[in-house]
């Protein structure tokens, strides 16, 4: 599933541009695309703020009223916003700005399906690859895209779940222990280690029968009876990444 976004403050290149998307989808079924329309700057602009919208993909209009595209990539990316950007325009003037925001594509309407399909081929490819390498989370009321590679392990408190990241971060999240490890499974790097905790191997330094050792300095003690499964486990990705 894909979250598209369009901007532009004319209602029949919103239609046009709606429409080839949706051509898109039927040429791929399997590409779910979850399109919405905006038609300033500033409503995309607030619906991202506010509501925690994380476009996967912004097809946005360059020249609108108000707020330019440009300022409205820049203040994207400002707020976190990972989104890749193509500006839909019928000038060439901006384009070495538009560049200048990391803009993905710079495109002169009208837009063509032969011009668009391929883009989004590649696009759409690039973006999977990534999804598989993050998990989109509810941290203190916000939804936040956190990298696996960037959490070193998850604690169970009672009925409160924190994840530990490698920066030092501790975030308190709203979803079981048994949630948080259904997403994390589907990766070699982490393991469950009794009830309370789910692991990421890659970020132990050390570990021994008592307590395991993370780079960070952190350390956990570990439930009676599961330093032998763990050592194996441990063991087996150590050789299997290297």
């Amino acid at each position: 599933m894909y979250q598209i976004a369009l901007c532009d403050d004319e209602t029949t290149e919103l239609n046009k541009t709606e429409q080839m998307l949706i051509s898109y989808e039927k040429k791929n079924p399997e590409m779910k695309l979850i399109i919405r329309r905006f038609e300033s700057a500033d409503e995309l602009l607030d619906t991202v703020r506010e509501k925690n919208y994380m476009p996967d993909l912004i097809l946005m209009d360059i020249y609108m009223p108000g707020m330019i595209g440009i300022e409205a990539a820049k203040e994207l990316q400002e707020m976190g916003n990972k989104g890749r950007i193509i500006f839909l325009t019928t000038s060439k003037e901006h384009a070495l700005a538009a560049f200048g925001v990391k803009a993905s594509q710079y495109l002169v309407k009208p837009v063509s399906k032969e011009v668009l399909f391929p883009i989004l081929d590649s696009f759409l490819e690039e973006i999977e690859e990534e999804h598989r390498k993050y998990l989109l989370l509810r941290i203190e009321g916000r939804i936040q895209r956190i990298a696996i590679n960037d959490i070193e392990y998850c604690e169970a408190q009672g009925k409160t779940q924190f994840l530990h990241l490698a920066d030092g971060r501790k975030c308190l999240l709203r979803i079981t222990m048994a949630k948080i490890y259904e997403k994390l499974s589907m990766y070699q790097e982490f393991v469950r280690v009794g009830i309370a905790y789910v692991v990421n191997l890659g970020h132990i330094d050390s570990l021994n029968a008592q307590n395991i050792r993370f780079g960070t300095g952190k350390k956990i003690y570990l439930p009676r009876g599961s330093y032998k499964t763990l050592k194996e486990q441990y063991f087996r990705y150590y050789f299997e990444e290297n």
